[in-house]
Parts: structure tokens; sequence; C-alpha cells
């Protein structure tokens, strides 16, 4: 997706360990560590796949192990 594009949201539970944002640009979302500062990858996801995603974090089906 290159470079983070569009408001980007900053997670409410970021800190210093792990900082996370999302920005939604022409229907992708995009996700970033923003401790990278615009040098890491941005995967993007379309509507659906961000949806989808979102939905299953909602059911707990991405829990971590252990």
């Amino acid at each position: 997706m290159g470079p983070l594009r569009g408001q980007s949201f900053k997670a409410e539970g970021s800190d210093d360990v792990g900082c996370v944002e999302v920005a939604f640009h022409e229907g992708k979302a995009g996700v970033r560590d923003s401790r990278d500062r615009g040098t890491g990858p941005v995967p993007g996801f379309t509507a659906r796949q961000w949806r989808c995603f979102i939905e299953g974090a909602r059911n707990g089906e991405f829990g971590l192990p252990g």
C-alpha cells in the first residue's frame, strides 16, 4: 500500500512497546507500527477484508496462544 495515507487512528492500547495505527484511503485500510515513522511496511486491506478481520477480532478468533 505504500506510506500510510489519510487520517490515521492510533489504538488506545498503544504504548512504548507496541503502537498500531490504521488509516483509510481510497477504499483500503492501511495498518502500521507508528514507531517506524513511515519506514516500515504498510499492509493494505480491502474494505471487505478489513470488515472480516474486525468481526473476527470482536469474536475472539485471534487470541494469542498460551
